[in-house]
């Protein structure tokens, strides 16, 4: 865990009362600021291979600055009622007012990446005006679809604050005007859906977990860690299906996609909270990583798909560049996690992936790895293998 309290205590005494502070006085606790999603470790990683032009990861850049130079030329889309009626009752309004948050969220979360990778002010001025935009106007959500749409459309809102948390330039009152829509609106509509059943609870987990870190708030991190571990096991059955996902007809592989996604992002936000590693936790044959072996296999092979005849899936042709993302975009940010060479040959033709629409958990995973070892230990991983070229 990294907390800057009391950093420069040593030795056995000091340590009782380094504990001691952080157990009797909750308020004195801190994360390390950025992280959340993106810890210093990483970014300094990525910056590093910028610098030396290394791919993918130049490339990766590149395409990250292309998205935050457009959205320069954005206005935001902040409503004070965010009103998503359910998509099958009203399916133009849901649409309507989810795109707006979500292309806000999308343009803050770039801008701020981009302002931490490049150090260019431009960025950081117009992450914070999305920011600032969302905390001053809305006041909060309604309609059946209303608390799912903002938790996971938000997220990225909330990755950009946490970039954003050490600029200088982010006023004192604006900073706090953030903090408080965190507490009251985004955390009330996360919190309200994290203990259902499906999907729904994983991107309420998530969500909550990113306003835990942010806001140093440990007691609901610990809840959050509490809530995965307690049904993780019911999520995914012995050969890797997901029961509340693959009952959804058509789409079963989409939601199977779509819980797997703000699950993993969730276990790496814990990781980077608290050093706990749930990726490798394992109960019989169910584990996360049978899980998305299970998405891999059938989003190839969906005439084999047991759930449904003809399901909808993500593109499995390595030589289109058309819709690339999904179940791309997961397996690419489980590459580092696992390294797997069949994840990183599976992600490798589709390279730099981002994910720009609907949702967003592993949004720069080409850009952004994640190494629960490591970066430094993993380099020769990273290089040899997510360099381009196929791994062999």
């Amino acid at each position: 865990m990294r907390i800057f309290l009391l950093k420069h205590m040593s030795g056995k005494k000091n340590f009782i009362l380094f504990f001691c502070f952080i157990v009797l006085s909750p308020v004195l606790f801190a994360f390390e600021h950025p992280g959340g999603m993106h810890s210093r470790e990483q970014i300094k990683f990525v910056k590093q291979q910028i610098k030396k032009k290394n791919e993918p990861y130049y490339s990766a850049f590149q395409q990250l600055i292309n998205y935050s130079d457009s959205a320069l030329l954005q206005e935001n889309n902040a409503l004070v009622d965010f009103n998503v009626p359910g998509f099958y009752v009203k399916p133009a309004e849901h649409r309507k007012n989810s795109l707006g948050l979500h292309k806000d969220s999308f343009n803050a979360y770039a801008c701020a990446l981009a302002w931490q990778l490049s150090g260019e002010k431009k960025y950081a001025i117009r992450a914070l005006y999305f920011i600032n935009s969302w905390s001053s106007i809305n006041k909060g959500y309604s309609e059946a679809d209303g608390p799912l749409v903002l938790s996971y459309n938000a997220t990225a809102m909330v990755m950009a604050a946490e970039l954003m948390y050490n600029y200088t330039g982010w006023s004192k009152n604006d900073k706090q005007l953030f903090a408080d829509w965190l507490k009251t609106v985004y955390r009330k509509a996360t919190n309200e859906i994290r203990n259902r059943k499906n999907n729904w609870a994983d991107w309420g987990r998530l969500g909550s977990s990113l306003t835990a870190y942010y806001l140093d708030d440990m007691a609901e991190m610990k809840e959050n860690i509490r809530l995965v571990k307690s049904d993780l096991f019911d999520k995914i059955a012995d050969d890797g299906h997901m029961p509340e996902e693959t009952r959804r007809g058509a789409n079963g592989i989409w939601y199977t996609y779509f819980s797997l996604a703000p699950m993993t992002a969730t276990f790496w936000v814990i990781y980077n909270a608290t050093g706990e590693n749930l990726f490798t936790v394992q109960q019989g044959k169910r584990s996360v990583k049978s899980a998305v072996d299970y998405l891999i296999y059938y989003n190839q092979h969906p005439d084999e798909w047991s759930w449904f005849k003809n399901p909808n899936h993500g593109n499995t042709d390595v030589k289109s560049s058309s819709n690339p993302y999904w179940p791309a975009i997961l397996v690419e940010a489980m590459s580092g996690i696992y390294s797997d060479q069949k994840y990183v040959k599976y992600s490798l033709p589709h390279r730099p992936i981002c994910y720009e629409q609907h949702h967003s958990a592993w949004v720069f995973p080409t850009l952004m790895p994640a190494m629960v070892d490591g970066y430094k230990k993993n380099n020769n991983f990273l290089y040899k293998e997510f360099a381009a070229g196929t791994p062999k």
